[in-house]
């Protein structure tokens, strides 16, 4: 039997969580105090996940980027390759909290949404 030492991420508590393994297939999460943890100590030793975030540039905003993050989680794997399609992301302003800048990035099927509101910056005319 294996044993993996984790902190839950899943609310404020941090709860302490070990994870037992066996064969590479859990047996038991102990130290959550909520089901999420149990949850989340599953998926942290068998598929490991992550919420993507960072900015993309804008042209014509008050701000020349937007903050952006993954829809969904993606595999930690993929992180490089997200952050890659990032950097190729540019928006014209305005930009709204929840607007789709990248569908499907990377293969992950999670689409890259802007998470602040970047209005069109006074004077700018889009060529």
């Amino acid at each position: 039997m294996e044993e993996k030492n984790l902190i839950c991420i899943c609310c404020p508590l941090g709860c302490p969580l070990t994870v037992t393994l066996e064969n590479g297939e859990v047996i038991s999460v102990t130290g959550n105090t909520c089901p999420r943890g149990a949850a989340y100590g599953r998926r942290e030793v068998t598929n490991p996940t992550r919420i993507v975030t960072s900015t993309a540039l804008v042209s014509g905003g008050v701000l020349p980027v937007v903050s952006v993050k993954t829809a969904s989680d993606i595999p930690k794997g993929k992180i490089k390759d997200v952050m890659d399609a990032i950097r190729q992301i540019h928006a014209v302003a305005p930009v709204q909290i929840g607007d789709v800048l990248l569908h499907d990035a990377a293969g992950t099927g999670a689409d890259i949404v802007a998470t602040k509101n970047i209005p069109v910056a006074t004077g700018f005319k889009e060529n």
